[in-house]
């Protein structure tokens, strides 16, 4: 029987992620970085604190930082592998860059837990 392989599912975590990324991290990057900055929006902070404290809220970062990672993970990887050609050292990439996306899942969601 052949050894089946987990690509489809990382070519799958890459794609969902390089979509919602580009799709709602503008979005946040223009409400925190000009919109509240600039005045054009007041949340206080019990606000966005009370929202964040929501469990719907906490799940859509989970997935939005989550596919993120597998996204950068998976794009440094091949950029690794086809851009520097060390094809011999695939395993260790492969370890290295879908660890970094795992450990930093699992830091995502020891953050949203200690939300106060």
């Amino acid at each position: 029987m052949a050894k089946k392989s987990l690509e489809p599912f990382l070519w799958t975590l890459f794609s969902a992620g390089g979509v919602l990324a580009a799709l709602l991290i503008p979005i946040h990057l223009f409400l925190f970085g000009l919109a509240v900055p600039l005045g054009w929006a007041h949340p206080s902070y019990e606000h966005l604190l009370s929202l964040l404290r929501h469990p719907a809220t906490q799940g859509y970062f989970f997935v939005l930082c989550t596919l993120a990672l597998f996204h950068s993970a998976h794009r440094f990887r091949y950029t690794l592998y086809d851009g520097l050609q060390i094809k011999h050292l695939n395993e260790v990439i492969n370890v290295l860059c879908y660890g970094g996306a795992i450990v930093g899942s699992v830091w995502t969601v020891y953050l949203l837990w200690r939300i106060p």
